[in-house]
């Protein structure tokens, strides 16, 4: 049951799963959204302050340099200024908690940074709003602070003096949390047992996508009201060594769980990072083209420095070349010799030019990799060793959230049957080509990658503007290589969300685009990597998660660069329904379900309407079976003959709108 005490009823159901109406709150919006501080909002990041403060469960995609942080503080801001009560900030790392928090000190709030008892001594850029300090410096505290000086002195107090020592500390830290109005911890420390008195309303969690569900729930039982959860689930997931425990689910964030569940998420949609031809293959594959511009070429040009991209006017260029991969000294991970050497090369090349080692990172998929080319440059360097160990060499996970002027990516995999292994996670593939602000260089083996489809487009795009070149770094050339043909049909149960819209074809589109419950769903099939024709089935469609233009749409932006985006092919606007529209029909949906498919004719014209030419035999079964489970949510068939029928007929708007029920009691 639910504990009111605990979570809202509302966010209680709706983390369910469960069918409720949206609630929107009357409240006194600001007249101005933008804060003190921080910089000037654009238009889509005051959509989405506005559209939270009046939601009681609210989610923000931020793809990649759109201003989450910001958007966040300007978020707690608020939140602060429209309850008068306390804001519980979360993120499940302590960078990210350090980030936000500096954020938020700057619009002049109080605000508090607990962290656990052992990080207590470990530098931190925000480590004068710990609470540890905070408390050092708190006037009317002369016994503590007494007490505390005698300790560190003697090493131990008497057993009195002790427990009146204890006693003092945590009054002292009581007062402070309760007078702050942020108080800024990790996930799991948001379990602290100086937070279990205290009832905060407002729950902000930074970075929501990277955390597993059971680390967010920590901080949402906490007695929530207004809970907001800010992410990007198009880049990497949490990281979960235990293969059992991805594979039952762990490793799907709740942000991921409630977008797939219906729930519209708010996207920014202004990147501030990304040269302009940077961003557009991000934006194209990955965000429906959505990405706009906050960026001009022009402030994004590499100035005084001495080197020349085979194209002038586009900063990037994939060097193919064609080394064989080798297992490392390990024997769990790989490496590339000639990857590794011209990764030196490019290296040296832009230091001579006048970049600095700290503007440089190199990233790649793997730690064999990572430390073959670390110890490279260290014994082969063609210049002083120090100035390669001021240059970041890291694998993709840890440059999530980070950003270089210049980015280098080693691909590493080369070889004729054994796949790409890491290189097929398409979110693992934005976040290495979204990292770079002025120039991104890949190097890797263009004849294998380009077997598969996420990277045979993007190198068909790297050939198509003459940046896919070969040879030696001093005399670059045009690559003459004919690029594989990748399977036709990528995996369409992540279709949305990851790889090409091109690739697949519109018929495979139509449906409904909600619906994960079909009791054939596949799960068990590799969601980053193509399939057969074998393993679809002709209603496809219906295995899509998140269709596109369903997140939450601001108003009309003001004018900013857009890069044209990639051409969809068909409608694939399925899920743009109202609330209102959704109540409509659900009782014609009902009443259908209770009928037992008296006509079989009507229930197949219903089918072709959406596209889904579904054997009737498949309906009246679903209705005669007990239930189903999928991701450890239970459904009667009912309910899942109801939602489907429902998505039926939301998928075709105009079709809807235009059909005549009547009495449905007819039928």
């Amino acid at each position: 049951g639910q504990d009111e005490e605990c979570v809202s009823q509302f966010i209680y159901h709706k983390l369910m799963g469960h069918d409720i109406d949206d609630i929107i709150f009357k409240v006194s919006l600001p007249k101005r959204f933008s804060v003190p501080g921080l910089p000037e909002l654009n238009h889509s990041q005051v959509h989405a302050v506005k559209t939270v403060l009046q939601r009681p469960l609210s989610l923000i995609q931020g793809p990649p340099g759109t201003g989450k942080t910001v958007t966040s503080a300007t978020i707690v801001y608020h939140l602060v200024k429209q309850t008068n009560g306390q804001v519980l900030v979360c993120a499940p790392s302590n960078i990210a908690v350090d980030q936000l928090a500096e954020k938020i000190h700057r619009t002049g709030l109080k605000v508090v940074r607990l962290c656990a008892k052992s990080r207590e001594t470990l530098d931190s850029p925000v480590a004068f709003l710990a609470l540890h300090n905070q408390l050092k410096a708190l006037h009317g505290a002369a016994e503590l602070h007494k007490l505390q000086q005698l300790k560190e002195e003697m090493g131990e107090l008497a057993d009195a003096d002790e427990r009146r020592f204890h006693a003092l500390r945590i009054a002292k830290e009581c007062q402070l949390l309760s007078a702050a109005d942020v108080i800024c911890c990790t996930c799991v420390s948001a379990a602290d047992n100086r937070l279990s008195h205290m009832r905060i309303k407002c729950v902000l969690i930074d970075e929501s996508t990277q955390a597993t569900e059971p680390e967010v729930m920590v901080a949402v039982v906490c007695g929530v009201r207004q809970l907001v959860l800010v992410g990007d689930h198009c880049q990497l997931g949490p990281v979960i060594m235990c293969k059992k425990a991805a594979k039952a689910g762990l490793s799907q964030s709740l942000f991921e769980r409630l977008v797939l569940l219906g729930n519209r998420p708010i996207r920014l949609q202004v990147q501030y990072r990304m040269h302009p031809v940077l961003s557009s293959f991000p934006s194209n594959v990955f965000y429906e083209g959505s990405l706009q511009n906050g960026v001009t070429e022009g402030e994004r040009q590499l100035i005084g420095i001495d080197w020349q991209w085979p194209v002038p006017d586009k900063p990037m260029m994939f060097w193919s070349c064609y080394g064989q991969e080798e297992l490392s000294s390990s024997g769990t991970s790989f490496l590339n010799r000639t990857e590794a050497a011209n990764v030196e090369k490019l290296a040296t090349r832009f230091l001579k030019a006048g970049i600095k080692p700290e503007q440089i990172g190199i990233i790649t998929p793997y730690e064999g990799q990572r430390s073959y080319i670390v110890q490279f440059m260290q014994t082969q360097g063609a210049l002083h060793s120090k100035l390669y160990l001021e240059m970041e060499v890291a694998n993709v996970d840890a440059f999530q959230g980070r950003e270089k002027d210049i980015i280098i990516v080693t691909c590493v995999r080369s070889n004729d049957h054994q796949g790409i292994g890491f290189l097929n996670d398409s979110r693992r593939l934005n976040v290495a080509l979204t990292r770079a602000k002025f120039g991104l260089i890949i190097v890797g083996n263009a004849k294998v990658l380009s077997r598969h489809p996420l990277w045979n487009y993007l190198l068909s795009l790297f050939k198509e503007k003459g940046c896919l070149v070969e040879g030696p770094l001093n005399n670059l050339k045009p690559s003459p290589i004919t690029l594989s043909k990748p399977r036709r049909i990528p995996n369409v149960m992540n279709m949305n969300r990851f790889i090409p819209r091109g690739a697949v074809l519109a018929k495979d589109m139509q449906g409904n685009a909600f619906s994960t419950r079909s009791r054939d769903f596949r799960s068990i099939q590799d969601p980053f990597a193509a399939i057969t024709h074998g393993h679809l089935r002709p209603q496809n469609g219906i295995n899509i998660p998140v269709p596109m233009q369903m997140f939450v749409q601001p108003p009309p932006p003001p004018h900013y660069y857009q890069p044209p985006p990639h051409p969809h092919h068909g409608d694939l606007n399925s899920a743009a329904a109202t609330t209102a529209r959704n109540r409509k029909h659900l009782e014609a949906m009902n009443m259908f379900s209770s009928q037992q498919s008296q006509d079989p004719i009507f229930m197949q014209q219903i089918g072709e309407m959406s596209g889904i030419s579904q054997d009737i035999s498949d309906w009246t079964q679903s209705q005669t079976q007990h239930g189903t489970r999928e991701g450890g949510t239970s459904y009667s068939q009912d309910q899942l003959l109801v939602s489907q029928m429902e998505s039926l007929f939301l998928s075709q708007d105009a079709n809807v709108d235009n059909y005549n029920f009547g009495d449905v009691s007819q039928y």
